[in-house]
């Protein structure tokens, strides 16, 4: 998802393993790791030592992007950090609110989060994968800002553009998100407030539908 000959910002970098691959295999020509504690950015001058490209990578202990300058970079990464967290992040940062910019997030949990957030600020989801790693289901979306709101289904947040998806995990993650969403639907209708049921029940069967619309193919995703 990041943009080839584009420089990025790897938010949360941890041993800095994104932004190496990046560099070393010519998809940006230069790129920053940034993570909020020291401890990580040690084990990103590790690696950034061991492959010889200190030159191209620039290390910066940064709190999300508190310490990033808007022209540093084009693409921003965020990956495996829950999507509030990633709202939070985002919504402080309004120099992101740029057509130029690429946000690409890969959220561990609660993605519906950074979905509405944007949703309702102006942001357009360009396109979203799936994955499975570890036996763990995963997914990530990039986003470009566009000033325009338009109206989403309700269940959107949930779904984005993964229904575009052709890969089988896509599907699988969509169904292990309507599994969850019942289940809060169930606890809801016994103990929970009838409103919350209302607007479960609408989400789940759209979701529904939206599954059992796609269409998927064997053919290896690269």
């Amino acid at each position: 998802m990041v943009r080839k000959g584009s420089v990025a910002a790897d938010i949360g970098t941890d041993h800095a393993y994104l932004p190496a691959y990046l560099v070393l295999n010519g998809i940006s020509p230069k790129a920053l790791a940034c993570d909020v504690r020291r401890g990580p950015l040690e084990n990103a001058k590790k690696t950034v030592d061991s492959y010889e490209i200190e030159d191209k990578i620039t290390l910066r202990l940064s709190d999300g992007f508190d310490k990033i300058e808007p022209f540093e970079a084009d693409d921003f990464i965020m990956c495996g950090m829950g999507g509030t967290l990633m709202e939070q992040l985002v919504s402080r940062t309004h120099w992101l609110k740029d057509k130029r910019k690429r946000i690409i997030v890969q959220p561990q949990s609660h993605a519906e989060d950074i979905r509405r957030f944007f949703v309702e600020n102006g942001f357009k989801i360009l396109f979203e994968d799936a994955c499975i790693d570890c036996g763990k289901l995963y997914c990530a979306m990039a986003a470009e800002y566009t000033g325009e709101i338009t109206k989403k289904s309700v269940s959107y947040i949930y779904s984005g553009e993964l229904s575009k998806c052709r890969k089988k995990e896509a599907k699988m993650f969509l169904e292990s998100i309507n599994s969850r969403l019942k289940k809060k639907l169930d606890a809801e209708r016994v103990h929970g407030s009838a409103d919350t049921a209302e607007y479960l029940e609408k989400v789940t069967l759209e979701l529904e539908e939206t599954i059992n619309g796609m269409q998927t193919d064997s053919k290896k995703h690269l």
